[in-house]
């Protein structure tokens, strides 16, 4: 883990580089505009949570094939840093352009998803873009999101419906039980107190009508949220 800081401008756009790839980092820092401001990099899934928790960025750039960690990649740090989305936005940078990337981490929270072909100024144009609360797709990716999102209209819907009962606490802790985290290593990884853990997780089972973790676990998996 790396952690620079330094002004570039009157409004830098604060930026986070997550590559296993130290030639690839540097490249990226090089090309982009001025007024993008590098406060960190990383190489592997723990590297990229320290980081990020550590500077918040107003962007992470963020690939998805990733070492360390329990081997979620890209989708894993989304998912471990979900305490700051909506203060920071991630883009996927990656060489690959296979549909199930794509879906992995825009469904882990990626506002997202550019392949490496991309020159530095669209690179610098799609971090604006992300960090203005668009979301930015090369162009043949975008089609793989509509297709798996857009058919599932109903089920989002309802999914949507249910997701709105809880608060967005809740739905970290949900998520995390959900696949399979101790009440001690969610308390860890959202630095709340494990009574707090006890407390949304009794919450959200209230208001879901669900009795059980496993429960919990059968129904997050049926609407995709795992």
């Amino acid at each position: 883990m790396t952690v620079t800081g330094t002004t570039t401008g009157t409004r830098p756009v604060r930026v986070v580089i997550v590559d296993d790839h130290d030639m690839f980092r540097a490249g990226v820092r090089a090309s982009l505009d001025a007024h993008v401001e590098v406060v960190g990099e990383a190489a592997d899934v723990d590297g990229a949570v320290d980081v990020i928790r550590a500077t918040r960025p107003t962007v992470v750039l963020l690939d998805v094939h990733l070492p360390g960690g329990a081997g979620g990649g890209g989708a894993e740090v989304l998912t471990r840093c979900g305490e700051v989305l909506g203060e920071t936005r991630f883009l996927a940078l990656s060489v690959s352009d296979a549909a199930e990337d794509v879906v992995a981490v825009i469904r882990a929270g990626a506002r997202g998803y550019v392949t490496k072909a991309i020159s530095g100024p669209e690179l610098s144009a799609a971090i604006d873009q992300v960090a203005g609360g668009d979301a930015v797709f090369s162009p043949r990716l975008a089609g793989f999101v509509l297709d798996s999102f857009g058919t599932q209209a109903a089920d989002v819907a309802v999914r949507d419906d249910e997701l709105d009962r809880l608060s967005a606490r809740e739905q970290q802790v949900m998520r995390l039980i959900a696949r399979g985290f101790s009440y001690r290593e969610v308390a860890g990884e959202l630095f709340i107190s494990i009574k707090t853990v006890e407390t949304h997780v009794s919450a959200v089972l209230r208001k879901l009508q669900l009795s059980s973790r496993y429960e919990l676990t059968r129904w997050a998996a049926a609407r995709r949220l795992l």
